[in-house]
């Protein structure tokens, strides 16, 4: 009798999910890497941007100070509208305070440097309570190698797309008696269409001719084979576009082996498995401080640093900037300020080629402060 009434709470959980995404759903049938964007500019011709610095104690203030210093000597006509994500308790959830709130959606844009998780106790993720508040269902995560900066492959240019509102991510958890939990994958048709067609919308516009769904259908025949049902009906209405699907070991071994493999493709898949992958794509160019991520959404998109809080070395000047600048720079094309966006990340893989001004962490030991200089000296020479 208790099981059945914990697998009644779990249903009504999963259904109350359901109906939360199917009413946060994408009504525009083609979605465009801009769809989000569409602010204009303010009196002073300068473009208002939401800045999430990100914990107090950790680096995040520091590498914001950097991307901000860097993007004054761009000119870029960008006015920061900085808040603080602290969260408050509202009706006893965690929530993101008004303030910040407001000011993600007047301006349908932010950067956000990192914040950090408790982990097995304390509040809800704040990385996943904004997915959740502005329904950032895609993201976007790309991963180069830096040309002059040594690891073992030279050859990583993967674009990875990640649905990010369900999954095993949807938060579905239930004690049923002491020692056993139970944790409900969602996997929605509304949640996984309008990432399986941003992934082919996206592909389209950045000059890739093949899509790739990754996923587990042969084990989770019931949840992944929906995402890859789905994926497969997408597809028919881009037809210009190969897809092809793999599954998720098999993509692992792929691009340790060789992932060159995937050059040419981008992949899309559920919540969980982007989460792993796409940080397994990043080590293979030199870690999280050299990647950038995006989260896309209809109505805001933030764009974020994906590597740690870093609170051993906050206020030591030691902090790495790069990724918050790369992700500002996924911002900047974003916002169509093409030139601009050029300009810093031509300064920024020059600075890191030539391996004279690198932080700790690339193995150099400049600090933070001197590599910013070197970024600023290569844009204003």
């Amino acid at each position: 009798m208790f099981l059945s009434k914990t697998s009644v709470a779990l249903k009504s959980a999963a259904f109350s999910a359901v109906k939360l995404n199917a009413a946060r759903s994408i009504t525009t049938a083609t979605p465009s890497i801009t769809q989000a964007f569409s602010a204009q500019k303010n009196a002073k011709g300068n473009y208002e941007v939401t800045l999430i610095p990100g914990d107090g104690m950790c680096i995040g203030p520091e590498i914001s100070a950097s991307v901000k210093r860097i993007f004054s000597a761009a000119k870029v006509p960008i006015e920061w509208e900085e808040v603080d994500v602290t969260p408050v308790i509202k009706d006893g959830k965690t929530a993101i305070p008004d303030d910040a709130i407001e000011s993600v959606r007047k301006n349908t844009v932010a950067l956000k440097g990192p914040l950090a998780t408790p982990i097995g106790k304390g509040h809800v993720s704040l990385n996943l309570t904004l997915r959740r508040t502005f329904n950032l269902y895609a993201n976007v995560r790309p991963c180069r190698s830096i040309v002059g900066y040594k690891t073992p492959y030279e050859n990583v240019n993967t674009v990875l797309i990640r649905e990010n509102t369900e999954g095993e991510y949807s938060g579905i958890e239930h004690e049923v008696i002491d020692g056993v939990v139970q944790s409900i994958k969602l996997i929605t048709k509304d949640a996984s269409e309008r990432c399986a067609r941003y992934a082919f919308t996206y592909a389209q516009q950045v000059g890739r001719d093949r899509v790739t769904a990754v996923h587990k259908a042969n084990i989770m025949k019931l949840a992944d084979g929906l995402f890859l049902d789905v994926c497969k009906q997408v597809a028919k209405e881009f037809p210009s576009i190969k897809f092809n699907d793999v599954l998720l070991d098999r993509a692992c071994l792929h691009i340790t082996q060789d992932p060159n493999i995937y050059a040419d493709t981008v992949m899309v898949m559920p919540n969980l498995y982007g989460d792993i992958l796409s940080d397994m794509c990043a080590g293979l160019i030199g870690g999280l401080g050299l990647t950038p991520s995006g989260n896309i959404g209809r109505d805001a998109s933030i764009f974020e640093a994906v590597h740690g809080t870093a609170p051993d070395i906050a206020g030591l000047d030691k902090a790495n900037p790069t990724a918050l600048l790369l992700s500002g720079i996924m911002m900047l094309r974003h916002m169509r300020l093409y030139s601009q966006a050029d300009a810093i990340e031509k300064a920024v893989l020059t600075t890191i080629a030539e391996g004279k001004t690198l932080t700790g962490d690339l193995g150099g030991h400049s600090t933070n402060t001197q590599y910013t200089d070197a970024v600023i000296k290569k844009l204003t020479a």
